[in-house]
C-alpha cells in the first residue's frame, strides 16, 4: 500500500486570510473592532450610543411624534401614517364598493365618483379594489399618507 503525501492544513470557515499576514492578525487599515467585510462595511455591530432618540431607540411605528404633518407617526420607511385605516377602507370597499364608499372614506373623491357612476365597474372593480386595500402596504389616502394597518 502506498502512503498518501502530507497535505497542508485546509483553512477553516469564512474568507481566506490575505497573503502576507499571520493568521488572526487584522490587515493594515482595518477598522477597530474587527475585519472589514467584503463590501467594505465594518464588523462589530452598531456604533456606541445607538440611535439618537430618547432612550437610544427610535419610537415604535404608529406612535405620536409631535410632528403636525405626521400625527400618527412614520412607518419603517419614513413615510407618514394616515388617520385612516386600511382595514376599514377595505371592508367598506368590499361591502359598499359599488357605491365607492371605501374610496370616499380614503379621500379619493375622483375614484369614488367613478365607482359610483359605474356601479364599481359592475362589481369587479370594487371587489379587486377592496382586496388590494386589505393586502397592500402601500395604499395612500387623499393626502398621500400611508394607511394604517
Amino acid at each position: 500500500m502506498t502512503e498518501q503525501p502530507q497535505q497542508p492544513p485546509q483553512p477553516g470557515y469564512g474568507y481566506p486570510q490575505p497573503p502576507g499576514y499571520p493568521a488572526g492578525a487584522p490587515p493594515q487599515g482595518a477598522p477597530q473592532g474587527g475585519f472589514a467585510a467584503p463590501g467594505g462595511y465594518p464588523q462589530g455591530g452598531y456604533p456606541p450610543g445607538g440611535y439618537a432618540g430618547p432612550g437610544g431607540y427610535p419610537p415604535p411605528p404608529g406612535t405620536y411624534t409631535g410632528d403636525p404633518h405626521a400625527p400618527y407617526g412614520y412607518d419603517p420607511y419614513g413615510r407618514p401614517y394616515s388617520d385612516k385605516s386600511k382595514i376599514v377602507a377595505g371592508v367598506l370597499q368590499l361591502t359598499l364598493g359599488t357605491l365607492g364608499v371605501g374610496r370616499f372614506y380614503m379621500g379619493s373623491v375622483g375614484i369614488g365618483l367613478a365607482q359610483l357612476f359605474t356601479c364599481g365597474g359592475f362589481g369587479i372593480w370594487a371587489l379587486i379594489d377592496g382586496i388590494m386595500l386589505l393586502v397592500s402596504d402601500s395604499q395612500t389616502d387623499g393626502q398621500g399618507r400611508i394607511l394604517r394597518g
